[in-house]
């Protein structure tokens, strides 16, 4: 039996593993447009700063030839023709599979205009990630503005600060990262991005790109107002990837439909990680999860189901952390509803536990948060 998995993502990656692990004798096939072997975005900024490889290659370089897979880097994925059982490649042959993985990840969703100028950077794979850190290595960049005050723009933001960037992030929500942080945790998190020398300018919403010779050459503001900066880089989000998928069958609206087993809604097919809409487990609303320990869970699941198992998904889990700030700050649950748990790491004097008094702890008698 052949699989072939699009994606060579965490998801990707770990069901792999999963599959070998099981059957020796499977054909294994992965598809990537990455130039590089498997890697783990999560470790891109720390692998910048302090240039080990082990945390970015975290299965190893040679993670594909230990499993013998047939690797396909540097490959773009035009269609599925889930009829014939085959995936088309651009300016490359076709490939045939039994069992289908379809764990194409995300890439940028930036809803401005202009935002696919040249010179307008984003943070979403290695060798996007390559390009900023080279151009303020050679000297070119000194100065930064990222669009989007969201996780990403912070990480981005933290990086190029401690790259020695002058860096400003423009939010339009009053509070940083406002999909993750309650508007408390989100002053504690701003102050501590304030004294890492990170400007922040917040309420204030970008339109687009401003053009200068077919290059981005500032941000234009609905005030009125051009930021300008030697590197522009856009964080206002993440989509799927899943246009290739359109006409093949397999249903996606933001993501990837999936049954409780993973399956798509063709046979033989199975998604797993960013490209997925799966069922959160607290409230079995189905949204894109976009974490890595939900892109593994998932792998799992699917490797096991791909061949002949009956593994029911429990759902995934909606958390993120960030820990490059210097207050270590996890969000857990859903921002809103009958209980809010914020655990943050200590500020200088602001360790101790005290009385929540944030609105939907306080109903609470006793309720305590921890860090702030």
């Amino acid at each position: 039996m052949k699989v072939v998995i699009i994606g060579s993502g965490p998801a990707g990656v770990v069901a792999a593993e999963a599959l070998r692990a099981r059957d020796r004798s499977l054909e294994l096939a992965m598809i990537t447009q990455e130039p590089y072997p498997p890697y783990s975005p999560p470790a891109m900024a720390d692998h910048f700063l302090n240039g080990r490889d082990e945390p970015l290659f975290w299965r190893g370089r040679d993670v594909c030839e230990r499993l013998a897979v047939d690797y396909h880097p540097s490959s773009r994925v035009t269609s599925v023709d889930a009829a014939g059982h085959r995936v088309l490649l651009d300016g490359a042959p076709a490939l045939a599979w039994d069992r289908l993985l379809v764990a194409s990840g995300s890439r940028l969703h930036a809803p401005v205009e202009n935002a696919e100028l040249p010179g307008v950077h984003d943070f979403k794979s290695l060798a996007a990630a390559e390009e900023i850190v080279s151009r303020v290595r050679r000297g070119e960049a000194r100065s930064a503005v990222i669009v989007g005050a969201g996780f990403i723009g912070m990480e981005i933001a933290l990086l190029l600060a401690d790259l020695g960037v002058r860096v400003a992030i423009i939010g339009r929500r009053g509070w940083v990262m406002p999909r993750m942080l309650d508007t408390e945790t989100a002053e504690i998190a701003g102050r501590a991005m304030t004294a890492r020398g990170v400007e922040l300018r917040l309420g204030v919403e970008a339109l687009g790109f401003a053009e200068r010779d077919g290059r981005a050459a500032g941000v234009r503001m609905a005030s009125g107002e051009l930021a300008t900066a030697d590197l522009y880089v856009a964080a206002t989000g993440v989509k799927p990837n899943v246009s290739f998928l359109a006409g093949s069958g397999i249903e996606a609206a933001w993501g990837i439909t999936v049954d409780d087993h993973l399956r798509t809604t063709v046979p033989d097919v199975w998604a797993a990680g960013d490209a997925v809409e799966a069922a959160d487990r607290a409230t079995g609303e189905r949204y894109v999860h976009a974490i890595f320990p939900n892109a593994v869970d998932q792998a799992r699941v699917v490797a096991a189901n791909m061949l002949g198992g009956d593994v029911t998904y429990a759902g995934a889990e909606s958390m993120n952390s960030l820990k490059h700030l210097g207050l270590p700050i996890m969000a857990v649950g859903a921002l809103a509803g009958a209980l809010v748990a914020a655990l943050a790491g200590a500020l200088a004097g602001e360790g101790s536990e005290r009385p929540c008094s944030s609105a939907s702890c306080a109903a609470k008698p006793g309720a305590m948060c921890f860090g702030w």
